[in-house]
């Protein structure tokens, strides 16, 4: 019968390369944490009313409504969360030009879209009740699909 002895020396050295590995696995400085698809299923983007005024010399107030930011990079297939938020005037409905999207912007509200767009190119969110200069226009916002 053989009987076989280990000495400790060999298994301390093991042990403590083992928990050395675990640690700098576990608490690596230069590790960068991933998400999967679905903790961050969204783009998300945001965006206010806003409102500039005006008197000219003569005393006339100038009024124009406007989003902001104005323009809106999105990437093409992917699906985007837009949150607009009313700032100034009492209601904005708008469409987005090219799409089947309408809606509502209310001021002290907020207005959360759920997009996808397909298709590159430009898409105009318009306020339909500020459209062109003479209604304290154009209140035009372009979201551009890359």
């Amino acid at each position: 019968m053989k009987i076989i002895t280990a000495r400790k020396k060999p298994f301390l050295f093991l042990f403590i390369g083992l928990l050395t590995a675990l640690g700098l696995y576990l608490f690596n400085p230069l590790a960068q944490e991933t998400m999967t698809a679905d903790e961050s299923e969204r783009f998300v983007l945001n965006m206010v009313t806003g409102e500039f005024k005006s008197e000219t010399e003569s005393g006339e107030e100038l009024e124009s409504y406007r989003w902001d930011p104005g323009t809106l990079v999105i990437p093409k297939g992917e699906p985007v969360t837009l949150s607009i938020f009313g700032v100034n005037g009492k209601e904005h409905p708008f469409i987005i030009e090219g799409t089947d999207v309408t809606g509502t912007v209310k001021k002290g509200e907020e207005t959360v879209l759920h997009l996808q767009f397909n298709e590159p190119g430009t898409y105009r969110l318009i306020c339909t009740t500020h459209a062109t200069i003479e209604n304290n226009g154009p209140m035009i916002a372009y979201l551009v699909v890359k």
